[in-house]
């Protein structure tokens, strides 16, 4: 029987890799909602997705209209990413990640690229983007010569990862709520966890 007083969840989840962000998979994988206690499985739903071999930062919740300020694109959430690809990045390909590229489903740029190191032979990005398109920052990387050999997400609007370790959850401060509802404009903030 469905309830319309259902509680507001909200979770922050350190995706590892090899886990796919969806409830059920028809394939038998590991799903995120495996690493949550059954009691709030029932509750929350991931919003948006990582691939599976990504991990970071996902949010779960039952929270429908804030899931959807949160994954499409015309609110323009922020999303940043680590992204480990081969090789050395140079200036010129970094500036190409910034004025953008023509992907095969259209115009694609990051809204903020740097170099955060040159470990050995590869390059530690942080790119952030607003739309969420499927397998982006792969593609805008490949499109540059540098294919994503890790990636982590490693904040969502004001949302940090902050310390959690892969696998693990924990439940949202009511200010951090509040923060997620100004970031994408929704004026309405209820905390039903009292």
């Amino acid at each position: 029987m469905l309830s319309f007083d259902e509680p507001k969840r909200y979770l922050l989840l350190n995706k590892p890799a090899n886990v796919v962000s969806t409830r059920h998979d028809p394939q038998g994988r590991a799903t995120v909602m495996e690493l949550v206690p059954q009691p709030l499985r029932r509750y929350v739903y991931p919003v948006g997705r990582l691939d599976m071999d990504a991990e970071g930062l996902l949010l779960l919740t039952n929270d429908g209209e804030l899931a959807h300020a949160l994954t499409h694109p015309s609110f323009e959430i922020p999303k940043t990413y680590l992204a480990t690809v081969r090789g050395q990045v140079n200036a010129e390909k970094l500036q190409a990640l910034l004025d953008g590229l023509e992907l095969e489903d259209g115009f694609a740029a990051a809204d903020a690229a740097e170099i955060v190191e040159l470990p050995g032979d590869s390059t530690l990005l942080r790119l952030t983007l607003h739309e969420g398109r499927k397998r982006e920052i792969k593609r805008l990387c490949e499109a540059i010569g540098h294919r994503v050999i890790a990636l982590k997400r490693v904040s969502l609007g004001p949302l940090e990862l902050g310390g959690l370790q892969p696998g693990e959850y924990r439940e949202l401060a009511a200010e951090e709520v509040a923060r997620l509802c100004a970031a994408t404009g929704l004026d309405k903030v209820e905390d039903d966890r009292k």
